[in-house]
């Protein structure tokens, strides 16, 4: 009988995996297998907030495989030399996985397939995390995207998304003598607890994942195109790390929301779900992006950008950014949810990215480097694409000259303060008149609300227009003029 290990990564779940599905129908013994090799996805090994979800999305796989009678066999250290002795250890004539498309674990991937090969192993790599392979979108001339809409429109005419594979009714027993390590042995969770609000807001793993999309599409679906930039709403579905885990495929959820689409006895319904599934189409892009500019995540896609004079007196400032002490309450709220939640509303991500590289002139690499080690959706291609689209030197950017104001930003998005109150509490007594820009509350005001600005809340860091002239000269002085919008 033949055995196969099936190699799981980023794609923890049971429903819709190609490789797994691909073992058992070749017959035999299927072997899944977890190898914890950090050091193989360097320099971007993964952060605090995204060990703390994979240690709970690996149990509930671990529990999920059991219970279809099989068992996840976890190992820790060199993916090649793991994988050897696991084939000596049960025989196994095959490894199957499903791709990885970041640059070091892809590179990794061709090296060990080549190695398993010449050793007579057989492999096989499946498409699974992705509706399109990076390299076959392409423009007229064979060159990849650079722009989202002509990119998203080529998509779309070549649209032809696989019917998700269901789930396996039962497993083949894996064999007790394999070696296997626990689950805490991979010591994923941080030494500090200051984890320990994220068991509040999320359940990793495949059934989480799953619950998560059903509870959006019965609750806030319908109101996505109307809610989704309010961070005060539930507008947004929030699946961003159990895609990143591979916990749920895109493909699932595509075929979830035009089933829901279709439900719809009003055209409200249909639009609402092509707005979410233009959103997995930037997943999309920026996967491409980088599948195609591996260079992205440490340096700018626009050439001109590389040399940029960044301020490197400003540790403070970025300290103040990161604990959301920097004294502007839309910056502050997202900071905070941020770190209690290892999440933050897409809007905020935009308004806090373009303050720390456009008002306080602090290197986009320092921003994506925080985000990486503090959100539990930590994905190298959508942080790469996004903190690049917000410093105005990635695909399809921002200009350099587009700033956004943050107290504009926050009445806007957050009118009646009730996303700045969750998130600083400081202010929760402040009328709403204020609480987006408390300096300028006069003095009685903010005794009434008991606030004494530099010590009860800080008094802002920076003066946001003199912060725009400057940035705005420094980009202009070493990009050259451009046209007449960014006045």
């Amino acid at each position: 009988m033949t055995t196969v290990l099936v190699w799981y990564r980023n794609d923890l779940r049971v429903a819709d995996h190609p490789a797994l599905h691909q073992a058992l129908a070749d017959g035999g013994a299927v072997v899944p297998v977890y190898i914890h090799a950090p050091d193989e996805q360097a320099p971007w090994s993964a952060g605090a907030a995204s060990n703390w979800w994979l240690h709970q999305s690996l149990a509930a796989l671990s529990d999920s495989l059991a219970r279809l009678g099989s068992r996840l066999i976890i190992r820790r250290g060199d993916s090649a030399a793991e994988l050897s002795s696991l084939i000596k250890e049960s025989g196994a004539t095959a490894v199957y996985w499903n791709r990885c498309y970041e640059p070091a674990p892809a590179a990794r991937d061709r090296r060990i397939a080549q190695q398993l090969s010449d050793a007579g192993i057989h492999c096989r790599q499946h498409p699974a995390a992705l509706l399109f392979e990076p390299g076959t979108v392409l423009n007229k001339t064979g060159e990849p995207y650079k722009v989202f809409t002509p990119f998203w429109r080529a998509c779309q005419q070549r649209w032809s998304p696989p019917t998700p594979l269901s789930s396996p009714s039962a497993l083949p027993a894996v064999a007790d003598g394999l070696s296997c390590l626990s689950l805490t042995e991979l010591d994923l969770l941080p030494r500090k607890a200051w984890y320990a609000g994220l068991h509040d807001i999320w359940q990793p793993g495949e059934a989480g994942a799953h619950q998560r999309l059903q509870s959006f599409c019965l609750s806030a679906l319908a109101l996505y195109p109307q809610w989704r930039d309010y961070p005060d709403r539930p507008g947004t579905s929030r699946l961003s790390p159990h895609l990143h885990f591979g916990e749920i495929t895109p493909q699932q959820i595509l075929w979830t929301l035009q089933d829901w689409a279709y439900r719809g006895e009003t055209g409200g319904l249909t639009q609402a779900t092509e707005s979410l599934i233009r959103q997995l189409g930037w997943r999309e892009f920026a996967h491409h992006i980088l599948h195609h500019f591996p260079h992205t995540s440490d340096r700018p896609l626009n050439p001109r950008f590389g040399e940029l004079l960044w301020r490197q007196d400003a540790q403070s400032l970025l300290h103040a950014w990161q604990l959301g002490r920097t004294g502007f309450p839309i910056i502050d709220a997202g900071m905070r949810q941020l770190w209690q939640t290892g999440w933050m509303h897409n809007r905020v991500r935009m308004i806090v990215a373009s303050f720390l590289v456009k008002n306080c002139r602090i290197d986009w690499r320092q921003g994506a480097r925080w985000f990486w080690e503090t959100l539990v959706d930590a994905d190298l291609a959508n942080n790469s694409f996004n903190w690049q689209w917000a410093a105005g030197c990635g695909a399809d950017a921002a200009p350099y000259f587009r700033i956004f104001n943050p107290m504009l930003q926050s009445k806007k998005f957050d009118p009646e303060g009730h996303y700045l109150r969750r998130w600083v509490p400081e202010l929760v007594a402040l009328p709403k008149r204020w609480i987006h820009q408390p300096w300028t509350a006069p003095r009685p005001v903010l005794d009434q609300a008991g606030i004494h600005l530099g010590a009860d809340y800080p008094a802002p860091l920076l003066d946001i227009d003199q912060s725009r002239r400057d940035t705005l000269a420094v980009f202009r002085a070493h990009l050259g003029p451009h046209s007449a919008a960014e006045n």
